[in-house]
């Protein structure tokens, strides 16, 4: 007897699944898994359509099991290929920073820092810790990145960015997280609406009215306390604009789309400059958090492990009503 497991199949052993697992076939699952046919995966990876069949055959004889679910019609990752693809973009990840890290063996700060960020973040504290890292560093570069919170954080989740500035709904326990700063969401209108101008108004006046809103103004979504706000005013059931950006919003309630949200900070200039009208509630706004989202698991570049731990530390060091908008 040899002590082995008469259970244990050695197609699965770690030492021979790592030592005969060519990356390349890891790559090309990758944009296989991102793709709807191996003949898309095919012309994104600039190879013929048989080496990409023979690239997933090969893949899944390395790995003993069954990858991608083909048939007419049909093409969709097996339990196993879903796993394996959850691991393999973050290996993926891994391997795209490499030729970053080895630019970096110099004196100067020369790295680049990708930052996924939530459409409009405004913050004084984000904007003061950009300003003072590009003085200290002026030959790093920034790349700001606008995406939805769910995207930015997938970003972050697959080692492709070097931190998110956005919402957040569920903490992944792979992700760090810290709030930057809170804001206070209110209802607006712009100069077309039959409402803008009129400082009589209730809650009970805004019934019926048609709205706009965010992608993510749902129950079961990052801006709950928003979609109860609107349930309150008992705004009309049709929502006639959706955009995830919160200018395209701002866009269509100044142009008298409907009634919409908008954080009550980032609606001050338009306020003033007579393009948005608040309309109640007027007290007891929603809430929401901004947070830094980081992957503690990503090698990071000096440039990135600089400016994180400038950001962190200014979090730190500002009380929250100080990071509090409203």
């Amino acid at each position: 007897m040899d002590g082995r497991d008469p259970d244990f199949d050695p197609i699965y052993e770690p030492e021979r699944i790592a030592r005969e697992l060519d990356w390349n076939l890891l790559r090309t699952f990758v944009v296989l898994a991102d793709s709807r046919s191996i003949t898309e995966a095919a012309e994104r990876l600039r190879l013929k359509q048989p080496s990409v069949s023979a690239a997933l055959q090969r893949l899944e004889d390395r790995v003993g099991r069954k990858l991608v679910n083909r048939s007419p019609g049909h093409f969709a990752l097996t339990d196993a290929g879903r796993l394996l693809y959850r691991e393999a973009v973050e290996i993926n990840g891994s391997v795209l920073r490499l030729s970053t890290l080895m630019r970096e063996l110099t004196d100067e700060v020369q790295g680049l820092v990708k930052i996924e960020l939530a459409s409009h973040v405004v913050c004084p504290l984000f904007d003061r810790a950009l300003a003072d890292f590009h003085r200290a560093h002026p030959r790093a570069r920034l790349s700001l990145e606008v995406r939805s919170s769910a995207d930015a954080i997938a970003e972050v989740m697959a080692k492709r960015a070097s931190f998110a500035v956005c919402l957040v709904r569920d903490h992944n326990p792979k992700l760090e997280y810290r709030r930057l700063y809170r804001e206070y969401f209110g209802l607006f209108c712009g100069p077309e609406h039959p409402l803008f101008g009129r400082d009589d108004l209730t809650l009970a006046d805004l019934a019926g009215h048609g709205s706009v809103s965010f992608e993510t103004d749902r129950l079961q979504d990052v801006l709950r306390p928003v979609t109860l706000m609107r349930a309150q005013a008992e705004l009309g059931q049709r929502i006639t604009g959706l955009s995830t950006h919160l200018e395209e919003v701002r866009r269509m309630i100044i142009a008298g789309l409907g009634i919409g949200p908008l954080p009550v900070h980032v609606a001050a200039r338009e306020l003033r400059d007579g393009l948005l009208w608040q309309l109640p509630p007027y007290d007891d706004l929603p809430a929401i958090d901004v947070h830094v989202v980081w992957n503690s698991k990503a090698v990071k570049n000096r440039a990135e492990d600089l400016l994180l731990t400038a950001l962190l530390e200014a979090i730190e060091t500002t009380p929250m009503e100080d990071r509090t908008y409203r």
